[in-house]
């Protein structure tokens, strides 16, 4: 059954059999998740009632927090109560992490008190901690157990889930000890005891920390899943691979909108209303089309020069675009190496010795296209420049030159200086970059123009 088949059958209200459960899987819920976000959110709202309450709870956490919100608020209470106290402990603190401090507050009352304690403790946590993450369903073992006696434990006290491909030791008050895959309690005797196969290598996340730093780890260490443990090396929980690249996604989403020059969204574009769209894109608009107006000031400045030789006006585009468009190059390869730790602010001196010199190639490269574009046009007829043609092409060549290089340096400091300030550097985006540019690009052009052509056209 393809995706169409199935978006018909939910909007024509045949849903049977379409989410997997137990040992009889047809769809999977993450196909139908796709499909209920892409519809109305009422006809979706609509079609994930017409679910068992086994199924709800399982398609739940696949759909996005727009339409989960939507759903809870168009469920009885007993059955969206149902639902939440079911979810696993990362898709629920995932749904309350989305809501505001007014829905928060609401819906907590619809938890269980261990499962309200629960998400109260992880949501005092900041935002970007890695607490946020953390599943509380995992296995644990003794080191003083034989292999026989560990499978038996697992059996009969934990569920067959994705994250028990990985087994915890712990100790009496709870430390972890150690970490060890499901294969080495299949692979080898059942009579040896745990310690036996322990490695004593054991990647872990501190509840303190960072998903920047949870997303670091799994990368470097290649793991799907990793335990998190507090100050005293209790075991409090696990991150799947799977929540992390989730939070990436986000992140990544959030420094792509901002470095347009969008606030970013709080749901999918699809279901972001145009009002919430219009008021995310003003507040940038307003302040580069402020920041713009800097630009008429500036011209305004050289209207002498301008007036005096006005073949200086048809090149300002050229070499401004040009500015602009290499400091949003640089800005972008910045805020990227950052964002994986490529580079820090420590790293500002390097940084600008290589746009120093990256700067100065492009601007020399551009700089000799414009001064032969000037010079072909004039030998050719195209264009008639005057008689002092070779000065302009000259000005031209050292206009792009410097603000080509300006470009560059703007573009790679800014996000630094950001970072400097703690603030974000995507914030740096390239709309402010280019509207920085713009401006005293038009000084240094106007500025050896004047230097350039002083006693001839000016």
């Amino acid at each position: 059954m393809d995706l169409k088949e199935i978006k018909d059958r939910i909007i024509s209200g045949d849903l049977k059999s379409l989410v997997s459960s137990g040992n009889t899987p047809d769809i999977h819920p993450s196909d139908v998740a796709r499909i209920l976000n892409t519809l109305p959110a009422d006809t979706a709202v609509q079609s994930f009632c017409t679910f068992s309450d086994k199924k709800k709870i399982i398609l739940f956490a696949y759909v996005g927090h727009f339409l989960q919100k939507k759903i809870i608020e168009a469920l009885p209470k007993e059955k969206a109560s149902r639902i939440l106290d079911h979810l696993s402990s990362t898709d629920r603190y995932s749904f309350f992490t989305s809501l505001t401090a007014l829905e928060r507050s609401k819906y907590l009352d619809y938890l269980n008190d261990n499962n309200k304690k629960a998400t109260l403790d992880v949501l005092g946590y900041p935002r970007q901690s890695v607490a946020r993450l953390v599943n509380t369903q995992f296995a644990t073992i003794k080191e003083d157990m034989t292999i026989a006696d560990a499978n038996e434990h697992l059996r009969k006290n934990h569920a067959d889930t994705d994250i028990a491909n990985v087994i915890y030791v712990v100790d009496d008050q709870g430390k972890l000890l150690d970490d060890i895959p499901v294969r080495r309690l299949v692979l080898n005797d059942p009579a040896k005891k745990i310690h036996d196969i322990m490695d004593g290598v054991c990647i872990k996340l501190n509840i303190e920390e960072s998903t920047d730093e949870a997303i670091a780890k799994f990368k470097e260490y290649d793991r799907t899943v990793l335990p998190v443990v507090n100050a005293d090396d209790l075991l409090l929980g696990v991150i799947t691979v799977d929540d992390v690249i989730d939070v990436a996604e986000q992140r990544n989403t959030r420094e792509m909108q901002k470095f347009g020059g969008v606030e970013s969204l709080e749901y999918p574009y699809v279901n972001t209303p145009v009002v919430s769209l219009i008021k995310k894109r003003a507040g940038w608009l307003i302040i580069l089309f402020l920041s713009e107006m800097l630009t008429a000031t500036a011209m305004g400045y050289f209207e002498g020069e301008i007036a005096k030789a006005v073949v200086l006006a048809l090149f300002v585009p050229l070499v401004i675009s040009s500015g602009g468009n290499s400091g949003s190059q640089a800005a972008t390869l910045i805020i990227r190496a950052m964002a994986v730790k490529e580079l820090s602010v420590k790293d500002w001196w390097y940084v600008m010795k290589r746009e120093i010199l990256s700067g100065a190639c492009l601007g020399t490269i551009l700089g000799t296209i414009g001064f032969l574009r000037i010079s072909l046009w004039q030998y050719l007829h195209w264009y008639n420049y005057g008689a002092h043609w070779v000065l302009m092409a000259i000005t031209i060549f050292f206009s792009l030159i410097g603000i080509v290089l300006w470009g560059t340096l703007s573009g790679s400091m800014i996000p630094m200086v950001l970072k400097k300030c703690k603030l974000d550097p995507a914030t740096s985006s390239a709309p402010f970059v280019a509207t920085l540019v713009d401006v005293t690009g038009l000084i240094i052009y106007f500025s050896i123009a004047a230097i350039m052509l002083k006693g001839t056209l000016l």
